[in-house]
């Protein structure tokens, strides 16, 4: 059978499944028909053929077939690592003060090693930045509330304003800024012609914090009202040469320095997307499982879509699962071109 909301197909789920993968153990169940049983796709009991085979979304669908819950695999309990995460996901997101790796791991029954990788597998972040980002989520949903600063900087749950610049004076806008559409910051900025079209590019002193095709000042000035917008500049001439080789020469440009912001879950994606080699496509599913939130397939297409810096981000590089092309934000003849380029170079 196929799952509309998930966008795997049954062959690709027939090869998780003789994979054994872990990662999309919870997207769907398998069930043999021939034993009466569904499992995990990470079951580790021998293949059955293929033509005793079906899927189903979950364990209650697999149910109202007639079949009933693998007692090697468990498909209808939650593993002890999914109880361990799911237990220190909450107590950090219930929690004011940030909590050592050494208490998540007393509260699960891990060692502080192993509880580490078991979270970062789950997750795509280390307890210790999951933290960091969910602090700063915090900060940016109080400050575009209008709360001041300082007052946003303690309810997101620093101990000193100071803990928060500290976090944030390698990652671009201040606090201030952040909170007042620009404020204070100026952000050079260029419209160059590359082979696939007119290319805006536009930077703080810390890195790119836009890249995009076919926009142009007033676009760039609905981003950052409140910034002062520079036109050019020396400094920025360097930078921006950088910008369009990495353009014009795909697969290069990983050591630009970027200012982008995002959720949690959005960061991990856009570094989920660093990771794909020049040459190579994802599909949103797979984006999702790389990030450790299978069931997210929909919040990754989302993510993303926010990514600010296209090319340095490769957003072009995820397609469908069927693999065709998708959508992309700048067109699909852009998109195409990038990955025919990428991929003449990988071969």
């Amino acid at each position: 059978m196929t799952d509309t909301a998930n966008p795997l197909t049954d062959d690709q789920r027939w090869q998780i499944a003789l994979a054994k993968d872990r990662r999309f153990d919870g997207v769907f169940v398998t069930g043999v028909h021939s034993t009466g049983i569904y499992c995990r796709p990470s079951c580790p009991a021998r293949a059955p053929k293929r033509e005793n085979v079906r899927f189903y979304a979950d364990c209650d669908a697999a149910e109202a077939a007639g079949l009933r819950a693998c007692k090697r695999c468990a498909p209808d309990q939650q593993s002890r690592e999914e109880c361990a995460v799911r237990d220190a996901l909450a107590l950090l997101q219930r929690s004011e003060e940030g909590v050592s790796l050494d208490k998540l791991a007393a509260l699960t029954g891990y060692s502080a090693a192993h509880f580490q990788r078991v979270f970062k597998r789950a997750v795509g972040l280390s307890p210790a930045a999951y933290q960091r980002a969910l602090r700063r989520e915090r900060a940016g949903k109080a400050l575009s509330k209008g709360e001041s600063v300082a007052g946003a900087i303690y309810e997101a749950g620093y101990s000193a304003p100071s803990r928060f610049y500290d976090q944030r004076k390698d990652q671009g806008m201040s606090a201030s800024a952040w909170s007042k559409g620009g404020a204070g910051v100026t952000i050079h900025w260029a419209v160059v012609d590359t082979s696939i079209g007119a290319m805006l590019v536009a930077a703080t002193e810390k890195g790119v914090c836009r890249l995009s095709f076919d926009e142009d000042e007033a676009e760039l000035r609905a981003r950052f009202p409140n910034a002062e917008l520079v036109e050019g500049g020396e400094a920025f001439s360097s930078l921006l040469q950088r910008v369009v080789d990495a353009v014009e020469q795909p697969g290069t440009g990983q050591d630009i320095p970027l200012d982008v912001k995002g959720t949690a879950f959005q960061e991990a994606v856009w570094q989920a997307l660093r990771e794909i080699p020049a040459g190579e496509t994802r599909s949103y599913a797979q984006l999702a499982a790389a990030v450790g939130k299978p069931k997210a397939t929909r919040a990754a297409g989302s993510a993303n879509g926010a990514n600010n810096v296209a090319v340095l981000i490769p957003c072009h590089r995820v397609v469908r699962s069927d693999g065709s092309i998708g959508g992309y934000a700048y067109g699909s003849d852009i998109k195409a071109e990038l990955l025919r380029r990428e991929r003449a170079k990988a071969d």
